[in-house]
């Protein structure tokens, strides 16, 4: 991976039906030109074996602490390690390393390993969501240890939900974060956060729809970095290219109406809403139960079931453009959407942190700053991410570039880097924001707001 210091990373495997997962892993970080070390534990060679492990990784398994003995492998191979990733992590394994158990190498590693470590569980839903794994899952979070939330789907047999392994690139991706920049700072445990993202789609008629540009990378990163610091997440997802992150209650929408409805709902007693989405400002004041006909011919070849596309929007929703003789291409009326953010700002309670979004261009009554500031003014929000899209530019980009307004006026330019770098950047900002938490002050040491 470019820009990525190749590392020597632990690949810890536990004894589950996902191991066969962690070939994947194994693979994609081979690629990103780590080494990497395979640890099985016994239960897990029953279903992947060493000599799998040892053509993928391109080095030696170790399998116990009593081969290659004088080398001390149950303390050398943590001690060496820039990462321990532990795919899948068994309801077992994280019982023993909360308990600080070393009856294997694995947990050996675990036990002197100074670097971070990435623990990945995979098991069923019962087991799971059972109060003593909850509690391991906690320990370990307390020691520093990033457990990353299960994804849902199928299971083994015909069970499905919670519980399933994150997809290997999904996991690889956490890898790369913690090679990179190290355990994100838990400073958002025990707080409930609520991300939009994606694009609104407002439907013109059955098949077509007005849309606004937004591949939802941004609030998918978004979400990724507040479960790593510990958030529980709602994300409202509007149309997508990439896929939300394990871990995080999906609310699925297509119209800004559906988007508003959502977020609203999900607001209440959330610690802060963070509005990503690209959210469409105008809908057609009608849509068409029937596909809207190209020309006239068309239409009377569907028997006449709508001779233009008046009849299908209703009187004087769609007219022969202007300057068109044949009159075949419809006029659209558009009505105003809700203005979700400026609502939110002015409904949240008083120590709810709303942060909002405005991808900009510049033109002949301003700069790009000139229309966020007065965006800001109007909108009410706590802090306002402001996007340059000139050109098209950062729409399904994986890099980007951010300016931060507070209200103050004053700024934070964010220089040039991933999306994931910038959720980091906001994080940061909506932490010190942020209340103290029940029952004393937050990580930052912020004090309580007076703002507002």
């Amino acid at each position: 991976m470019a820009g990525l210091r190749p590392g020597r990373v632990v690949l810890g495997v536990s004894g589950g039906i996902a191991a066969y997962k962690a070939c994947s892993v194994l693979r994609l970080l081979v690629e990103d030109g780590h080494e990497v070390r395979v640890v099985p534990t016994p239960a897990a060679l029953r279903f992947v074996g060493e000599a799998t492990w040892a053509a993928l990784s391109r080095q030696p398994v170790t399998t116990d602490v009593w081969t290659d003995v004088h080398e001390v492998p149950h303390v050398s191979i943590g001690r060496s390690a820039d990462l321990v990733v532990v795919a899948p992590a068994t309801a077992d394994l994280l019982a023993r390393a909360a308990h600080g158990l070393a009856d294997d190498l694995l947990t050996s590693t675990l036990l002197t390993a100074g670097c971070p470590v990435l623990m990945v569980p995979a098991m069923h839903t019962e087991m799971w969501r059972h109060p003593a794994t909850r509690a391991n899952v906690a320990t370990l979070r307390e020691r520093g240890v990033v457990v990353l939330e299960p994804a849902v789907g199928r299971l083994t047999g015909a069970d499905s939900g919670p519980g399933r392994l994150p997809e290997p690139e999904t996991i690889a991706a956490a890898a790369r974060r913690l090679l990179s920049r190290g355990p994100a700072p838990a400073d958002l445990a025990g707080r409930r956060v609520v991300i939009s993202a994606g694009g609104t789609r407002e439907p013109l008629d059955p098949v077509r729809y007005l849309g606004n540009r937004s591949s939802g990378r941004q609030g998918v990163a978004l979400a990724t970095s507040a479960v790593a610091r510990g958030a529980g997440v709602t994300l409202v997802a509007a149309a997508m290219d990439v896929e939300p992150p394990a871990g995080v209650e999906i609310v699925r929408v297509e119209t800004a109406l559906e988007l508003r409805e959502a977020v609203l709902a999900a607001a209440g007693g959330a610690d802060a809403v963070v509005m990503a989405a690209a959210v469409a400002d105008f809908r057609p004041a009608t849509v068409s139960p029937f596909k809207i006909k190209k020309d006239r011919e068309a239409a009377a070849d569907d028997g006449g079931a709508a001779t233009s596309g008046v009849e299908t929007f209703g009187a004087g929703e769609v007219a022969g453009a202007a300057g068109d003789p044949a009159g075949d291409a419809p006029t659209v009326r558009l009505v105003r959407n809700p203005d979700v953010l400026a609502e939110l700002s002015a409904r949240r309670p008083r120590e709810q942190v709303v942060v909002g979004f405005a991808a900009e261009t510049g033109d002949a009554e301003g700069d790009v700053l000139d229309h966020a500031r007065r965006k800001f003014a109007r909108k009410g929000c706590d802090l306002l991410v402001v996007n340059d899209v000139s050109g098209g530019r950062v729409f399904g980009e994986r890099r980007t570039q951010v300016v931060l307004l507070r209200p103050d006026g004053s700024l934070t330019e964010v220089p040039e880097g991933t999306k994931e770098d910038v959720s980091d950047a906001v994080w940061d900002e909506v932490v010190k924001l942020l209340p103290p938490a029940r029952g004393g002050r937050n990580d930052q040491g912020t004090a309580q707001r007076s703002d507002r």
